[in-house]
Protein backbone atom coordinates (compact mmCIF):
# COMPACT_ATOMS: atom_id res chain seq x y z
CA UNK A 1 0.00 0.00 0.00
CA UNK A 2 1.36 3.43 -0.93
CA UNK A 3 1.50 5.98 1.84
CA UNK A 4 0.03 9.29 0.69
CA UNK A 5 2.68 11.98 0.57
CA UNK A 6 1.88 15.65 1.06
CA UNK A 7 4.20 18.59 0.50
CA UNK A 8 5.12 21.84 2.20
CA UNK A 9 7.23 24.50 0.52
CA UNK A 10 9.05 26.67 3.00
CA UNK A 11 12.12 28.79 3.51
CA UNK A 12 15.24 27.14 4.87
CA UNK A 13 15.12 29.44 7.92
CA UNK A 14 11.60 28.18 8.76
CA UNK A 15 12.80 24.57 8.48
CA UNK A 16 15.76 25.37 10.73
CA UNK A 17 13.28 26.73 13.31
CA UNK A 18 11.21 23.54 13.07
CA UNK A 19 14.28 21.37 13.56
CA UNK A 20 15.26 23.38 16.63
CA UNK A 21 11.75 22.95 18.08
CA UNK A 22 11.50 19.30 16.89
CA UNK A 23 8.07 20.13 15.42
CA UNK A 24 6.73 22.26 12.57
CA UNK A 25 4.06 24.64 13.81
CA UNK A 26 3.61 26.61 10.61
CA UNK A 27 4.97 29.87 9.26
CA UNK A 28 3.78 32.94 7.42
CA UNK A 29 0.24 32.51 6.12
CA UNK A 30 -0.16 29.31 8.17
CA UNK A 31 -0.01 31.37 11.35
CA UNK A 32 -2.44 33.94 9.93
CA UNK A 33 -4.96 31.32 8.74
CA UNK A 34 -4.74 29.06 11.81
CA UNK A 35 -3.69 25.91 9.94
CA UNK A 36 -0.70 24.60 8.01
CA UNK A 37 -1.12 24.74 4.24
CA UNK A 38 0.07 21.64 2.40
CA UNK A 39 -0.25 20.49 -1.21
CA UNK A 40 -0.93 17.14 -2.79
CA UNK A 41 1.47 15.69 -5.33
CA UNK A 42 -0.37 17.10 -8.34
CA UNK A 43 -0.84 20.51 -6.66
CA UNK A 44 2.62 21.42 -5.34
CA UNK A 45 4.20 22.54 -8.62
CA UNK A 46 1.37 25.02 -9.20
CA UNK A 47 1.68 26.17 -5.59
CA UNK A 48 5.38 26.87 -6.22
CA UNK A 49 4.57 28.90 -9.34
CA UNK A 50 1.75 30.92 -7.77
CA UNK A 51 3.11 31.65 -4.31
CA UNK A 52 6.88 31.18 -4.41
CA UNK A 53 7.94 32.48 -7.85
CA UNK A 54 11.53 33.69 -7.89
CA UNK A 55 12.32 32.53 -4.33
CA UNK A 56 15.72 30.86 -4.06
CA UNK A 57 15.78 29.96 -0.35
CA UNK A 58 13.19 27.19 -0.50
CA UNK A 59 12.92 23.58 0.55
CA UNK A 60 10.41 20.92 -0.43
CA UNK A 61 9.33 18.97 2.65
CA UNK A 62 7.55 15.67 1.99
CA UNK A 63 5.18 14.56 4.76
CA UNK A 64 3.60 11.16 5.43
CA UNK A 65 -0.13 11.95 5.53
CA UNK A 66 -0.90 8.83 7.55
CA UNK A 67 1.04 10.23 10.50
CA UNK A 68 -1.04 13.40 10.68
CA UNK A 69 -4.13 11.66 12.04
CA UNK A 70 -7.20 13.75 12.73
CA UNK A 71 -5.28 17.02 12.39
CA UNK A 72 -5.43 16.59 8.58
CA UNK A 73 -8.47 17.93 6.75
CA UNK A 74 -9.07 18.25 3.01
CA UNK A 75 -10.77 21.58 2.35
CA UNK A 76 -11.80 23.59 -0.69
CA UNK A 77 -9.24 26.20 -1.65
CA UNK A 78 -7.80 27.41 -4.96
CA UNK A 79 -10.49 27.09 -7.67
CA UNK A 80 -12.55 24.89 -5.34
CA UNK A 81 -9.96 22.09 -5.35
CA UNK A 82 -9.51 20.15 -2.12
CA UNK A 83 -6.21 20.91 -0.39
CA UNK A 84 -4.69 19.30 2.69
CA UNK A 85 -4.67 21.51 5.78
CA UNK A 86 -3.21 20.54 9.14
CA UNK A 87 -4.89 21.89 12.26
CA UNK A 88 -2.06 21.41 14.70
CA UNK A 89 1.65 20.74 14.51
CA UNK A 90 3.48 18.43 12.14
CA UNK A 91 5.81 16.15 14.10
CA UNK A 92 9.21 15.83 12.45
CA UNK A 93 8.78 12.04 12.60
CA UNK A 94 6.14 12.50 9.87
CA UNK A 95 8.68 14.07 7.50
CA UNK A 96 9.81 11.70 4.76
CA UNK A 97 12.35 13.94 3.06
CA UNK A 98 13.61 17.50 2.79
CA UNK A 99 15.09 18.63 -0.51
CA UNK A 100 16.31 21.95 -1.91
CA UNK A 101 13.95 23.60 -4.39
CA UNK A 102 16.33 25.61 -6.58
CA UNK A 103 15.41 27.81 -9.50
CA UNK A 104 16.20 26.55 -12.98
CA UNK A 105 17.52 28.70 -15.80
CA UNK A 106 13.94 29.42 -16.89
CA UNK A 107 13.09 30.81 -13.43
CA UNK A 108 10.85 27.92 -12.42
CA UNK A 109 11.62 25.67 -9.47
CA UNK A 110 13.43 22.42 -10.16
CA UNK A 111 11.86 19.61 -8.18
CA UNK A 112 14.14 16.84 -6.90
CA UNK A 113 14.67 13.64 -8.86
CA UNK A 114 12.78 11.77 -6.14
CA UNK A 115 9.67 13.78 -7.00
CA UNK A 116 7.81 12.03 -9.78
CA UNK A 117 4.77 13.39 -11.62
CA UNK A 118 1.47 11.84 -10.56
CA UNK A 119 0.49 9.02 -12.86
Amino acid sequence: MNTPTLYKILAKADWDDARSANVFSGCGIDLTDGFIHLSGHNQVETTAKLYFAGREDLLLVAVDADQLGETLRWEASRDGALFPHVYGDIPLDAVISVDPLPLGEDGSHRFPDSFRPAQ
